[in-house]
């Protein structure tokens, strides 16, 4: 009977797959109203056991920090339990040091809420939000005592105590409830990613590529590296054993994004000496290239292990230097030969790359690691312009309504205020805070409607807390389902936020008409108020003047590799590139020109600026003269240069110094022994006349490079 049914289900999920992963879409989005639900109305009951002043604090609490993932959840608690202490005792401070002035009070609360909005916007994922609750909850503390300053201290007690038992609450639920384990989505994701990587590898040995080909790799590579990065930060605070791996992950996902590097660069050169006619080179190449992608061709059930490609790596890595010298061999010229040297380095060097990435892979899916790995961290691309546009933004919107509570004597003021300082904060680092915000108010309202029918009609007359979710979980649910809703964003937070913080738990109850609208009005103007200041001040996020600084400081990084200490200045360099570029890019239209010349940047900083690190560091191990050596040095400030502002003039400069940085290291009587530094030029200057690359439109016409030996 059970294998019937198993089989039928299979049968209906063939017929009807959209029917099948609706109804699992369903089934994950009601498992997370449920468990918000019941998150909630614990943390009621635990508060009004408790005898805490405000339950509805605990619920906003649970509904703000619930995810359908568990790790998400912790991480969020973490964030928000040290922005909920920063802010308590940034209001406590500044309630001590201004009681009775309350312009100097609200100056300094809109400087704070300003400062923590920008913090917001430089930051990512949930330490973003530990900025904004730093904010708002110095404003929750310290607003409600502003005309009883003596209160203050109980006031933050009882906020931050509601708060640390919401996050408590939700972080058990979370747990124990139906978990859905975000380690084994990373887990998911890092195989996926593995395998995607070495299939891409193996199946690119005929080594010609087309650039719009490799633009999009090079996009899957970069989402890859930003999202394993993100899940990373997010499960260490889930899974013990994450945290014992995470400097590891964190390796693994270096050496992924170094290994992508050299394959690109490899590829360009290769496409680079088919255009310009070098096909005998290019061949020969390719043909190094074979062995790699044999090393990553064992029999199919073994592709995708990273034992079994680690050991055939590094027997490939024996096997590239005795066939690198028969292949150079056989090319007829000196000139064949320096550009067979760089291909064969770059190749030689993806090897090692990919070798050194399957074994690291291979040690995190083993049961137990022994030693230990070099420390790194993925490093951000932060837009401080942004930041302070943010910060203005907000400062004026919480000056604006500080100066209209104050001259109008609005008894309800500081819901207004309260209600624009937690959404000035947690929409200034959205793409289109307007939409957002209008989005936001409309849940908002009908949450407030749904609370006033169930204050008024459905809990007066009840008895208990039984009666209490009778009479208001038909409403409620409402808010959690609609944030699993992707299409609805920001309608089912506002929902669940005007629901619970206007229905006002309180203990004990009280119910009031006129202090419920005229709540209720404050903090749908304070709400409103928000919107408006992202009118008069736009958001910068997704804006075309951000993306143009952005490519800017994208390009920045190749001035970095050309001057930043050497010293942990790949992992930096390979980091900032691909925060900067997701960055840009997740505001772009696919497809379209912007899109492209960003891909086309992309690639080209990433070329010249891995090549201006190996470049550096093979000067520094190299015994060439004094002028040679300057001449190299000359070379590499002419290349920072050229990405600092782009033009002909600069390029020309560029392509002149290299070229002069050649000659003279092949002119030199030990250029044998430094064959690495003029590889490394060889590279530069191959990338500086690829007519297919961003730096295309500053190419003029060069005279052919001279070759002596």
């Amino acid at each position: 009977m059970i294998a019937f049914f198993k089989n039928e289900s299979i049968a209906w999920q063939r017929r009807w797959p959209w029917l099948a992963e609706f109804m699992a879409g369903e089934r994950d989005a009601w498992v997370f109203v449920v468990k918000s639900s019941l998150a909630m109305y614990a943390a009621a009951w635990l508060a009004m056991w408790l005898e805490l002043e405000q339950p509805a604090t605990a619920m906003i609490t649970v509904a703000l920090v619930m995810h359908p993932h568990s790790g998400m959840v912790l991480a969020k608690s973490f964030y928000r339990a040290i922005g909920t202490l920063c802010g308590s005792l940034f209001g406590l401070a500044l309630m001590s040091v201004f009681p009775q002035q309350r312009e100097l009070f609200l100056f300094c609360m809109s400087l704070w809420v300003a400062l923590c909005a920008g913090g917001a916007t430089l930051y990512r994922n949930f330490m973003s939000y530990g900025f904004v609750l730093a904010g708002y909850t110095a404003a929750i503390v310290a607003l409600p005592a502003i005309g009883n300053p003596l209160n203050v201290f109980d006031s933050a007690v009882m906020r931050v105590s509601e708060v640390m038992l919401g996050i408590v609450v939700a972080g058990v639920v979370s747990d124990v409830v139906l978990p859905s384990r975000l380690r084994n989505v990373l887990r998911r994701r890092l195989r996926e990613h593995f395998a995607h990587f070495v299939d891409f590898a193996r199946d690119s040995t005929g080594g010609s590529m087309a650039r719009s080909e490799m633009e999009q790799a090079h996009l899957r590579f970069v989402r890859a590296a930003v999202e394993l990065e993100d899940l990373r930060a997010s499960v260490i605070f889930e899974d013990p054993e994450a945290r014992a791996r995470s400097s590891r992950m964190r390796l693994l996902n270096q050496r992924h994004m170094a290994a992508s590097t050299s394959f690109q660069s490899a590829h360009h050169l290769i496409n680079r000496l088919q255009r310009s006619g070098r096909q005998n080179v290019a061949d020969a190449l390719i043909a190094l290239y074979a062995p790699i992608g044999a090393a990553l061709s064992p029999e199919t059930k073994w592709r995708h292990q990273p034992e079994v490609l680690t050991t055939r790596l590094e027997a490939c890595e024996i096997e590239l230097p005795p066939l690198a010298e028969r292949l150079r061999a056989s090319l007829p010229d000196a000139a064949s030969w320096l550009e067979f040297d760089t291909g064969a380095a770059l190749l030689r060097r993806f090897a090692s790359e990919l070798r050194d990435f399957t074994s690291l892979e291979a040690s995190l899916r083993g049961q137990h690691m022994r030693g230990t790995v070099e420390r790194v961290h993925f490093r951000r691309g932060n837009d401080y312009a942004g930041a302070a546009i943010a910060v203005l933004r907000t400062f004026l919107t919480m000056s604006a309504l500080s100066a209209m509570w104050l001259l109008s004597g609005w008894s309800f003021g500081s819901g207004a205020m309260l209600l624009a300082t937690i959404f000035s904060g947690l929409y200034a680092a959205a793409a289109h805070p307007v939409i957002a915000t209008v989005k936001t108010w409309c849940g908002y309202a009908l949450g407030i409607l749904a609370a006033f029918v169930v204050t008024f009609f459905m809990l007066p007359g009840s008895n208990g807390f039984v009666m209490l979710i009778v009479a208001s979980a038909p409403l409620l649910l409402i808010g959690p389902y609609l944030m699993t809703r992707a299409t609805l964003p920001g309608l089912g937070v506002g929902y669940t936020l005007g629901f619970v913080y206007i229905l006002a738990l309180k203990n004990p109850m009280v119910y009031d008409p006129e202090h419920f609208l005229n709540d209720a009005i404050s903090q749908l103007v304070g709400l409103g108020l928000t919107g408006v200041a992202f009118i008069f001040v736009p958001a910068v996020t997704g804006s075309g003047w951000q993306r143009r600084r952005q490519l800017r400081q994208l390009r920045h990084q190749v001035v970095l590799a050309a001057t930043g200490p050497l010293e942990g200045l790949l992992y930096r360099f390979e980091s900032i590139n691909r925060d900067l570029f997701q960055q840009v890019v997740s505001f772009t239209q696919p497809g379209s020109d912007e899109s492209r010349s960003l891909l086309a940047w992309a690639l080209s900083v990433h070329e010249c600026g891995r090549a201006l690190i190996e470049l550096r560091q093979d000067l520094r191990h190299s015994e060439l003269p004094a002028p040679v050596h300057s001449e190299v040095q000359a070379a590499v400030a002419a290349m920072a240069q050229l990405y600092e502002a782009p033009s002909v003039a600069r390029w020309q400069r560029a392509e002149q110094a290299v070229e002069q940085a050649i000659n003279a290291t092949m002119c030199n009587d030990s250029h044998v022994s430094c064959r690495p530094v003029l590889v490394q030029l060889h590279l530069l200057r191959s990338a500086l006349r690829d007519d297919e690359s961003a730096l295309a439109a500053y190419i003029t016409p060069a005279m052919e490079p001279s070759h002596a030996v």
